[in-house]
């Protein structure tokens, strides 16, 4: 462990190989765990807990409250609020906590309002001000913040778009879920989609229901199933489809009613970028059943490593 001379560390809760620079101020109640980088000019108030691994940079100020998991990255300048509705001289005597989960990265220059999880993974754009919790993995941008994709193995995860081609077979996308041609007819009169359920659809559904009329900023899904079998169509204008399957991640544009997505068991999904006149067909193998829905991803990453059931 290492306390630079001009740095001020009231904390006796300090993990071994933890940097502390010059002008860095840690309040007594702070915990910081091993291996961190505390740059010049960072302020950690009492009621913070930092892990493992985390870096970050000049010019932030952790304000009571904030929990930051391992292997976090924070970029210069972020801005972290606790207080929704602040007045000079009158204080709360209890904080929305921030989390910021397992290996995310904040860009420089980015704010955080008070309340909000960071999933594990996430990439916040420089400047982006997030207003809404960031689901794991997501690349949100902006102000408001809004996702622009995924990650995949600490890169973008790449958006399959391939609406200008016939899909002549089926691809993956990633893990089990698969891109599936529908048969396509068209002629003078106009064009035609259909699905024979016997060849085409990996399972026979049981139910069907539509989601249409979702705002552009606003997210769905994120979830996966314990059992039940999805099957995704763009009947209407298009959406962005990302899955997981636990180790591999993919994003896929539907925009043409002449392909679905397959969407297995026990893979995490995600629809975003809903156009205005998008209307998402999907049939699934089971009736509606709540506890069919696994809604937390890190419980969800312990069922698909068979810790769990």
């Amino acid at each position: 462990m290492m306390i630079h001379d001009a740095a001020i560390c009231e904390s006796k809760n300090i993990g071994k190989g933890t940097n502390i620079w010059a002008f860095a101020h840690v309040l007594p109640g702070a915990e910081v765990g091993e291996d961190c980088n505390i740059c010049d000019h960072v302020f950690i108030e009492n009621d913070v807990v930092v892990g493992n691994r985390v870096t970050i940079k000049s010019g932030v100020q952790l304000w009571n409250a904030i929990r930051v998991a391992d292997d976090v990255f924070i970029g210069p300048n972020v801005s972290f609020a606790n207080d929704k509705y602040v007045r000079s001289k009158q204080h709360l005597e209890t904080h929305l906590r921030t989390n910021l989960e397992h290996g995310c990265s904040i860009g420089a220059g980015a704010t955080i309002l008070p309340g909000i999880t960071i999933g594990r993974g996430a990439m916040v754009g420089a400047g982006a001000v997030v207003t809404h919790n960031v689901p794991p993995y997501a690349i949100v941008v902006g102000n408001p913040a809004r996702i622009s994709g995924y990650m995949g193995d600490n890169q973008q995860a790449e958006v399959v778009d391939r609406t200008s081609k016939a899909l002549a077979s089926p691809q993956v996308v990633a893990g089990k879920a698969v891109l599936q041609p529908l048969t396509q007819a068209v002629d003078m009169r106009g064009s035609l989609a259909a699905m024979e359920f016997a060849s085409q659809c990996p399972f026979m559904p049981k139910r069907l229901f539509m989601v249409h009329g979702v705002p552009n900023k606003s997210v769905r899904g994120e979830h996966a199933h314990h059992e039940c079998h999805q099957f995704l169509i763009a009947a209407s204008g298009s959406v962005t489809v990302s899955v997981d399957d636990g180790k591999n991640r993919g994003s896929v544009v539907l925009s043409s009613p002449d392909r679905g997505l397959y969407i297995p068991p026990l893979t995490w999904g995600s629809q975003y970028q809903f156009s205005s006149d998008a209307v998402l067909l999907v049939l699934a193998s089971h009736e509606y059943d709540d506890a069919d829905y696994i809604r937390d991803y890190g419980k969800y990453l312990e069922v698909v490593s068979g810790s769990v059931r």
